[in-house]
């Protein structure tokens, strides 16, 4: 299974057309409309997902035109409480901080990650092609160790689906992916 939320909708939407809605009794037309509308509905989340993130900074970059355009106003006011201006302030500022380090965008991120498994796994292939290679131990090692750390992070992600006879043997998503990204 796929954790790429894009997967798990179009598995999701296949099962409620093929399998649920076949299912439902036909005079039950309120069932009929709520499945449809359900059906609707991923769809919908399925098309503007990839747009999300584009979205939030967008709302960010206005949310930060409309404070500074508020603040410059503000200035002949006599507002009493000039600490929620410096608040503004340090809003803005932060903003700004988190634009300047979203600088690429998810769909690139997908594509990088996508373009290198198709070359690592050609590069792999280059390996085992040799008769008499010695790298294909050092090989193995890094591919191994590199899907178990993958495994148990995309087995995180789903513990909610409850597939794991042990949950609490598995370490939370945040705490997996925390040294990589940084926060």
């Amino acid at each position: 299974m796929d954790i790429r939320p894009v997967f798990q909708l179009q598995t999701v939407i296949k099962s409620l057309k093929d399998v649920i809605v076949p299912a439902l009794e036909n005079d039950n037309k309120l069932a009929h409309e709520q499945a449809n509308l359900s059906i609707a509905m991923l769809n919908l989340v399925q098309e503007k997902l990839p747009l999300w993130y584009r979205f939030d900074c967008d709302e960010l970059t206005r949310f930060i035109e409309l404070a500074e355009k508020l603040q410059e106003q503000s200035k002949s006011l006599k507002i009493a409480d000039r600490t929620l201006l410096k608040d503004l302030d340090s809003c803005i500022d932060a903003g700004r901080d988190v634009l300047s380090r979203a600088k690429a965008d998810p769909s690139e991120l997908l594509d990088v990650n996508f373009n290198l498994r198709e070359k690592i796994g050609k590069l792999i292939k280059c390996v085992y092609a040799e008769p008499s290679n010695e790298n294909i131990k050092g090989t193995e090692t890094a591919v191994i160790a590199h899907a178990k750390e993958q495994l148990i992070r995309e087995r995180s992600w789903l513990i909610a689906q409850g597939w794991e006879s042990d949950p609490s043997s598995i370490p939370a998503i945040e705490s997996l992916i925390e040294t990589v990204s940084g926060r």
